[in-house]
């Protein structure tokens, strides 16, 4: 059965793989492997998921976790850079590391942090760690994010990537309900190419794409 892709909006799809829970289909455009619309969780069911998080700005493994990210984008930044965390979750704490390194910082979250306002500012750069493959439309989201940086800004994504399909019938990272979404490094390949941006891979699952 072929759906259409949430990323790239190509009907170009197919079956991918099923496990004892869910569905996976493959965009063959874009490479967006992602869960049927009508296998995903409801938002009280996501909440409660949510709810489990016990991240916090005082668990250091945690701060190494982030520091992924962190460390390569902080390096591109010019001093005083101002930053949104997008999808800060329910103890926010890459905002307060880039706050600790001088970088002014606003936060959104749905569930967490919901003012939406912030989402009408426009930031140097904007962070999304373990967002996207929570995101039921991406393409939607991250262009809507794209829009808020100017020239030059910088969008620094975290998530697991698809590899092979081997490798992603025995992943730990599809286990989780509230990720629908994987993205391999040929999706995010295709995604600097649709958003005219440049993409660099400087860490272990990070993506950095910048403006021209």
């Amino acid at each position: 059965m072929m759906l259409t892709c949430p990323l790239c909006a190509s009907i170009d799809t197919g079956h991918f793989h099923r496990d004892g829970r869910r569905d996976y289909h493959r965009c063959r455009h874009c490479a967006l492997v992602f869960v049927p619309p009508e296998q995903r969780l409801g938002p009280e069911e996501e909440r409660a998921v949510y709810d489990q998080h016990e991240n916090s700005p005082h668990d250091l493994g945690y701060r190494r976790f982030l520091s992924r990210l962190f460390a390569p984008l902080h390096e591109r930044l010019p001093p005083g850079a101002r930053g949104l965390d997008f999808g800060s979750g329910p103890g926010p704490t890459l905002s307060v590391m880039f706050e600790e390194a001088g970088h002014p910082m606003a936060i959104y979250d749905p569930v967490y942090a919901p003012d939406r306002s912030v989402l009408a500012g426009t930031y140097d750069f904007i962070t999304a760690s373990e967002v996207v493959e929570h995101l039921f439309e991406p393409g939607r989201e991250l262009a809507r994010l794209v829009a808020l940086l100017p020239p030059g800004g910088w969008l620094g994504l975290m998530t697991k990537r698809v590899t092979d399909h081997d490798a992603f019938t025995r992943w730990h990272y599809i286990l989780d309900p509230t990720h629908v979404a994987f993205f391999s490094e040929a999706t995010f390949m295709w995604l600097a190419s649709h958003l005219d941006m440049h993409v660099e891979f400087p860490a272990p699952d990070v993506a950095l794409l910048q403006k021209p």
